[in-house]
């Protein structure tokens, strides 16, 4: 049985890294040796990120909440950009988020077939009256 940390390790964080790794390239045209710095990881691994060899998840994509989820990214890239943050924070920031929209929960129910635990839905009470 799979739990909510191994789909987090298994889909979240690498399509985390792939969407923050994306927007660093490309809005703010940082070089990928550089981006690999920032998440202490090779400039190839930022290259397979960038194309789409590493992070990518239908059943994230393919989420009601991804574009909220794509705008919360692009504040961490910012944030990561402008000094005012670092990866940790921002993965952790990131990964909250997701279980507080209950995509955590749907990713986990997606992929295992079983109804999420309440670890997989955060603090959010909205969400997790949802569960029940």
């Amino acid at each position: 049985m799979k739990t909510p940390c191994e789909i987090v390790v298994w889909y979240v964080l690498p399509t985390i890294r792939r969407e923050i790794a994306k927007e660093l390239v490309e809005t703010y045209h940082m070089r990928q040796a550089d981006v690999g710095r920032v998440f202490g990881v090779t400039d190839a691994a930022i290259s397979q990120y960038l194309k789409k060899k590493r992070g990518g998840s239908s059943l994230i994509e393919d989420s009601v909440h991804y574009p909220k989820f794509l705008g919360e990214v692009k504040q961490s890239a910012r944030l990561v950009h402008d000094g005012e943050s670092n990866m940790s924070i921002e993965m952790c920031r990131l990964c909250k988020f997701i279980k507080t929209v209950g995509l955590l929960a749907d990713i986990y129910s997606d992929s295992t077939g079983m109804d999420a635990p309440q670890c997989a839905w955060g603090d959010n009470p909205v969400t997790q009256i949802k569960s029940e």
